[in-house]
Parts: structure tokens; C-alpha cells; sequence
């Protein structure tokens, strides 16, 4: 089975469309298809129509939010709910063609896990173009998954991915990335991105600003999750380090103007009394910052070693010989974000 999780804010025009669409794919290919519409705080109307389209098909459910609570709230609500061994997410705003869904379970059946559309032809403005490239290129040097689009919402997962990998906030986008920090393959094909007919974008400014900060948040999480100390303790014995040398220096000064007497022996140099030099403030704060960043690596490392004891570092692929059945871990849980918009 295909389930489609298509996240709604107030697309109510679009729907009926996309859901002929995504059937006419279905019965081309012969999918056995089921249609995840999950209404985001709609206040246009949106929800009467999943009603109506659920009424008149029996493969299509609904899911409705009691207000926004921002996309990845709402894909994770359709992830534990789709049924399929492959799930695909699509907008519901019609800019995604689901004639390109035989492509990307094509790939698969190549073997990937984690398939992310690129819209390589964009109908979109530049200034949402152009912060949208900066944004991949950098998620792509502090990841190490080099993706061209990030930020697209077409893609397709097997579904046991999310037994793993939890989202929260705005991490809907990063799901490749904390995908592939698991193990599993990642890859990209070009789609075909079209115009908006209805509606307009949810998405402003302020993406920018959140999207740099959910890239730190991710970068941390797959980096260093396991193991915090590396990352602060790190930036804590530079600084400290940096303190500890201008203290040397200048104190070395210290000791050669006041008990070797270098200030009448090189009178044109100009020897500052210690506590008018700037760089004793500055030495001073790069101590206290090296010491904060250290203890605080230690109590990450203590929240580490408490709460991630029911955490499995690991994802196993297969298993050979006989094994016990065992509950599965639950899909990724739905997390109320800061109320951001869906898309």
C-alpha cells in the first residue's frame, strides 16, 4: 500500500483537484493508494471538503487539528496514521505533480529509503529562490547530505524511517538529514514544480530566521546528540585556552616593567599599568566563557546519560536467524510546536 500525507491550511479550492489527481495516478499504475489529508487549522472550509471527499471515497481519511500547529505537527500526525510500506508527502496547493510518484518509488526499488524532490525549475519569486539556495548549500556543508532542495515538500519515505526519527518544531524539512545520521540512503530526483492557482504561500520572512535556527538544532542533534561535550567542551577549552594565553602575556609584561625594570630601560616604549589594558577584560571573559562552556557540556552530558538510556543509539537494517516478534517503537510522536504556518 501508498498512503500520501498531505498536510491542509486553507487550500480549499486545491483539494478536490489533487485528490482526482492522485486517483487518476493510483489507477494508472495500479496503486493500492489511501489519501492522508490533515487539516492544519483550516478556516476557509477546508475540512468540510476532506468530509466530503472521505464521504465519496473510501480511500481518502481525514485528520483535523483544534488550530495550527505547524507542519511537522501535522506530517507526523499523517505518518502515524498512513498504513502504506511507502509514504509520500505532497502540498496540498497543487505546485506538486503527483504524476511524479511512479518516480520516486522507483527509486525505491533501487534500494534508496529517502527520496527528496528538487524543484530544479521554480515558479516562484526571487527573493524566496535565491535565500532558498543559500539555506541548501549550507545545510549541505554543516550535514554532509548535499541535497538541492531541502526545503521541497514532494518526497517519499518507507515508512519504518519514522519509528526513528522524531519530529518536532520545524524539523519537517531536515527529515533526509536526520534520516541519513540513522543510516539509511537518501537521494533526490527532479520534479515538475507548477504554479500556484489558489491561495498564496504561508511561508515569509521569518522562514529564514527559523530555518537557520532548525538548522543549528539539527546539526547539533546529528552531530553531537550522543556525545555534547565534544562540541561545547570544545568551544569551552578554545576560549579558555585564548583567556589563558593573554593572561600569560600579560602578565609576563607585568613581571619584566615592575621587577626587571624595563620601563626605564626602554623608555620609548609605553608600558600601560595592568588594569587600564583592555585585554585584561577581554582574557578574563574568555576564561568565564570556557569555564561556562565546559559546564555546560558536563550537564549535557548528564541529561545524556539520564534520558537517553531508553534511547537506542543504533538502527538495524536486518536481522538474521530466528528472532522474537517485538512491539515496534511507535511512530514519530507529535510534539505541539510554537504555532508555526503550514505550507
Amino acid at each position: 500500500m501508498l498512503s500520501a500525507v498531505i498536510p491542509v491550511l486553507n487550500e480549499v479550492e486545491s483539494l478536490a483537484t489533487l485528490h482526482a489527481e492522485l486517483t487518476e495516478t493510483a489507477k494508472l499504475h495500479g496503486y493500492d493508494l489511501e489519501i492522508i489529508f490533515v487539516d492544519d487549522g483550516s478556516t476557509d472550509g477546508s475540512w468540510e471538503k476532506i468530509e466530503a471527499l472521505a464521504a465519496g471515497d473510501p480511500r481518502v481519511r481525514g485528520i483535523r487539528f483544534r488550530r495550527n500547529f505547524g507542519k511537522a505537527a501535522a506530517l507526523s500526525a499523517g505518518f502515524e496514521a498512513a498504513r502504506g510500506d511507502c509514504v509520500v508527502t505532497l502540498d496540498a496547493d497543487l505546485q506538486d505533480d503527483p504524476r511524479e510518484i511512479p518516480r520516486f518509488l522507483a527509486e525505491i526499488d533501487k534500494g534508496l529509503d529517502c527520496i527528496s524532490g528538487w524543484k530544479q525549475v521554480r515558479h516562484d519569486p526571487w527573493h524566496k529562490v535565491l535565500p532558498s539556495r543559500v539555506f541548501n548549500w549550507l545545510v549541505g556543508v554543516l550535514t554532509g547530505v548535499k541535497l538541492h532542495d531541502h526545503n521541497c515538500g514532494f518526497k517519499c519515505y518507507r515508512r519504518e524511517i519514522f519509528q526513528e526519527v522524531r519530529l518536532y518544531g520545524e524539523l519537517h524539512r531536515f527529515v533526509p538529514v536526520l534520516a541519513a545520521s540513522r543510516g539509511w540512503k537518501v537521494g533526490e530526483i527532479v520534479v515538475n514544480h507548477r504554479a500556484r492557482k489558489f491561495g498564496r504561500s504561508k511561508y515569509g520572512v521569518t522562514r529564514i530566521v527559523k530555518g537557520f535556527l532548525d538548522l543549528l538544532t539539527v546539526y547539533f542533534l546529528t552531530g553531537f546528540e550522543q556525545r555534547p561535550q565534544h562540541l561545547l567542551g570544545t568551544c569551552g577549552i578554545g576560549a579558555f585556552a585564548v583567556g589563558l594565553v593573554g593572561l600569560m602575556y600579560l602578565t609576563l609584561g607585568w613581571v619584566l616593567v615592575n621587577l626587571f625594570g624595563w620601563n626605564e630601560a626602554f623608555p620609548r616604549w609605553k608600558f600601560q599599568p595592568l588594569h587600564e589594558r583592555p585585554a585584561l577584560l577581554y582574557s578574563v571573559a574568555m576564561l568565564l566563557l570556557g569555564a561556562q562552556f565546559i559546564s555546560m557540556g558536563f550537564l549535557a552530558e548528564l541529561f545524556t546519560a539520564y534520558y537517553g538510556r531508553a534511547n537506542v543509539p543504533y538502527s538495524i537494517k536486518a536481522r538474521a536467524g530466528r528472532w522474537p516478534e517485538s512491539k515496534p517503537r511507535p511512530a514519530a510522536a507529535v510534539y505541539e510546536s510554537s504555532g508555526g504556518d503550514n505550507a
